[in-house]
């Protein structure tokens, strides 16, 4: 076997254990999720979403595939204290930038898109807003 078609071997037998998803095995679990008491950050959350959800700032999202998400996007007070918070973090991670004339912070590094991220901009220092993303799932697709 030529040293070319043994990479190939290896190559194709590496794609196609990684390109499948072993089922799952024994009976579901439904026991609830046990929750611990939020973080300090975590108030910023809930402030947003608060603010959002009171004035009707909701809206679906999709990437067009098998994601649906609903969009909250809250701005004033909420949006300020969370793009603040997010400073620090932001430069640790790598997620603070600049697109549309606004200074963006995220909660994790953009890999391709926003979709997903969340994430809150200011322009000039002020007219901050934040937008957050709930994982809704198929049930926010329409149906016929």
């Amino acid at each position: 076997m030529t040293r070319a078609a043994l990479i190939l071997s290896v190559l194709a037998v590496t794609v196609s254990a990684c390109a499948t998803t072993p089922e799952p095995t024994g009976p579901a679990d439904y026991r609830e999720i046990v929750g611990q008491p939020l973080a300090p950050d975590g108030r910023l959350y809930v402030d947003c979403l608060k603010q959002a959800a009171e004035a009707g700032r909701a809206q679906r999202g999709t990437d067009g595939e098998d994601a649906e998400l609903i969009l909250f996007t809250c701005d004033g007070a909420p949006a300020k204290a969370f793009f603040d918070a997010l400073g620090p973090w932001s430069a640790e991670i790598g997620s603070a930038f600049l697109a549309q004339g606004r200074s963006y912070r995220s909660t994790a590094r953009v890999q391709r898109n926003l979709f997903g991220v969340d994430h809150c901009s200011a322009r000039d220092g002020v007219d901050h807003r934040c937008v957050l993303s709930f994982n809704a799932g198929d049930f926010l697709r329409p149906r016929d």
